[in-house]
This record gives C-alpha cells, structure tokens and sequence, in this order.
C-alpha cells in the first residue's frame, strides 16, 4: 500500500493542516510517511506545494517523481492544474473549484473547469460552500480532505481520529464542526466519483 500525494493551493488555505490530519491519520494507522517541506510563498496569496509520501514499508525519498504521483489534493483550481505533470496515469486531482484571483492574468473560470474535466479521475469541488454549510467557510480545506479520503488507503476512521487530536486543543466545538465538514466532503466523492 502506498499513497504518494501532492498538497497544491495559496498560502493560508490551509494546506499544512490537511498533511499534518493524514499524517496523523497514517501514523495511527502504523504506517510510515514522509513529507517534503512547503514550497513556494507562505505568505498568504503565495503558491505553495508539498509532497506527502505514505507506505506500509520504509520511504526512501520525500520527493514525488513526474508522473508518479496518486493523487493531486488542490485547495485552488489553478494550482491543482499546474502540478498535473506530476500526476500518474490512473491518478485523481481532487481539487476545489473557488479560484484565488491573485494575480492580474488569471484564467477564466471556464477555462479551468474545462482542463480539471480533460483528467481522467477527477473529483471538482465547491468545498468553499461546503464548508460554510458546515459552519465556517475556513474549513474548506477540511472538506478537501473529506473529498480526497475516498482515495486515500487510509481508514476513514483513522482520519476523523486525525482531526480530533489536530483540532483537539481548540475545544470540541471545532472539532465537531471540522468532523462535519469532513464528512461532507467525503460524502460529495461517494456521490460524484
């Protein structure tokens, strides 16, 4: 079993968040992980990618090679289609669909959808909708997640345990809701697969 994963968005959507509920996720489940550092400006408007290597047997390298990789998880259309090159042949960009304009010459949002639909296996999301329905539009990234498990040879149980101990400290007010927002996402896969 192996899952090698790319993490795309803008930094503050979250990214970091979603590695470290599946890292969790994997630890619990006994399996290695390895994850490369975040590429790209932190700061908030800034691209920003991360590889996320998992295994039930020892990881040599935290880098994903071009068109190996299992799946693509973008919190922002346009970044999910700039690592594309990355994908592998029977992978799935699972990616939301509410674009970051941040820049002046940003593509047309038919545009986009209409190169995310040329992927073979792809999930497009409204995750940002999705997680105002949950109770805050700061959980779309958690909807991302719930949309990307269904991919994922992780437990969903050992995923929403993830979320507990990484949202834990905040009160179960928020875990409660980051729960919510999982599950929905998860439940937009099942239905759009």
């Amino acid at each position: 079993m192996k899952n090698d994963i790319i993490l795309a968005g803008v930094g503050g959507q979250g990214i970091l968040s979603i590695a470290a509920a599946i890292g969790l996720a994997a630890v619990n489940s006994n399996m290695y992980i390895k994850q490369a550092e975040v590429h790209g400006m932190s700061q908030r408007g800034g691209d920003v990618q991360s590889h996320l290597r998992i295994s039930d047997k020892p990881i040599a390298s935290d880098l994903i090679p071009a068109g190996k990789a299992d799946m693509i998880i973008s919190v922002e259309p346009m970044e999910g289609l700039r690592y594309l090159p990355f994908l592998g042949e029977n992978g799935w960009l699972v990616t939301n669909i509410t674009p970051f304009n941040n820049i002046p010459d940003y593509p047309e949002a038919d545009a986009l959808m209409a190169k995310i639909k040329e992927v073979k296996n792809h999930i497009a999301i409204d995750a940002d909708a999705l997680a105002k329905e949950a109770g805050s539009s700061r959980a779309s990234n958690i909807v991302m997640l719930g949309a990307a498990s269904l991919f994922l040879d992780i437990p969903f149980e050992k995923i929403e345990e993830g979320i507990r101990q990484l949202f834990g400290r905040k009160g179960d007010e928020i875990v409660e809701l980051n729960l919510k927002a999982l599950r929905m996402g998860r439940e937009f896969s099942e239905k759009n697969r």
